[in-house]
């Protein structure tokens, strides 16, 4: 089993890097692989370095970091349906962004590059916490956590409503485009301090994945087998919010990346998170790259918000998910 997931894990890899070189060349200007070697176009490559490519590694960062976020929240919840979007916790984040985007905060410039992440790492972490609670209760179900989680959204997108309505026309055009989801204001920059925080807890995550094996056998039984079950949640919490407050302050809201790869990469590797990880990781970058491939090519030279693509991806396979269960429960 471990050698099929392994060869599984290979060939998901080999196509992200495929994909990646492909997405680096097309778009609403074409940039022949050959134009940016040294004696080629300037200006292509300039292009290429300044646009395409941080466009293209940020796709593949935040692709990574949700649908990660969505397989521990699922091996945290023990739920297969726990989605940052879901639960209300990119919710969370967006109403924390919106306040930042148009209420009149002062911070010094020196940190006003993570703000609106630190105002999207309270706003999730606190919702996040809500909901772990809730979980932890006998009443803790499924569609319990569904409901809290679709309310927590309509307060937040009702609280971001009102925003909108007191925002100038600068502020309502950029809170529409990010909360429909876009890539497309990538900068190295932006890059950098998203990596600085992506980057350390998907390393966390991904060193605790044995523990979160355990984890799935029940808290008590976890404990006996030596997993410090308490400080386990909390880490997993503090790298969710982390990951969730990251991608939605740059990129905004989008959905479903947390819902389906972790899903589908658990029909094919199984429920080890050993491989749930990495391949939630390669499968999560692979997906929204091809989203957003799609997003600014399909009506070139304008482009779609990738938040878009990736909802008519993922609602029908969230129906798809919500009927297979209901059958399983009656079968």
């Amino acid at each position: 089993m471990r050698r099929v997931a392994s060869r599984m894990l290979l060939a998901v890899a080999v196509l992200l890097v495929g994909m990646t070189l492909l997405a680096t060349t097309i778009g609403a200007m074409r940039l022949p692989l050959a134009s940016l070697w040294p004696g080629g176009d300037e200006g292509l490559r300039q292009i290429w370095l300044t646009i395409r490519l941080p466009r293209v590694l940020l796709a593949l960062l935040v692709g990574s970091s949700l649908a990660l976020c969505g397989c521990v929240l699922q091996g945290l919840f023990r739920n297969p349906l726990a989605d940052p979007s879901l639960l209300g916790v990119s919710g969370g984040a967006a109403l924390a962004v919106a306040m930042w985007l148009v209420l009149p905060f002062s911070v010094p410039a020196i940190i006003a590059l993570y703000a609106p992440m630190v105002a999207a790492f309270v706003g999730s972490l606190s919702v996040m916490v809500v909901i772990f609670m809730l979980s932890q209760s006998e009443d803790g179900t499924l569609s319990r956590l569904l409901l809290v989680g679709i309310a927590i959204n309509a307060l937040c997108a009702a609280a971001v409503g009102m925003l909108s309505w007191i925002s100038n026309d600068a502020q309502l055009r950029q809170l529409s485009l990010w909360g429909m989801g876009t890539i497309g204001q990538a900068q190295w920059s932006m890059l950098l301090v998203a990596a600085t925080l992506m980057v350390p807890s998907s390393l966390v995550v991904w060193r605790m994945a044995a523990q979160l094996n355990l984890l799935q056998l029940g808290d008590e039984e976890a404990h006996y087998l030596g997993v410090n079950v308490p400080k386990l949640q909390r880490l997993m919490l503090l790298c969710s919010a982390l990951l969730v407050a990251s991608s939605v302050a740059i990129c905004g809201i989008i959905g479903f990346i947390g819902l389906v790869v972790p899903h589908l990469m658990r029909l094919w590797l199984g429920a080890d998170h050993r491989a749930l990880v990495p391949g939630s990781l390669l499968m999560g970058a692979l997906l929204l790259l091809v989203a957003d491939t799609v997003a600014r090519t399909l009506v070139a030279p304008a482009e779609m918000p990738v938040g878009l693509i990736t909802s008519i991806i993922g609602a029908p396979w969230f129906l798809w998910m919500i009927f297979k269960q209901g059958k399983a429960a009656h079968g």
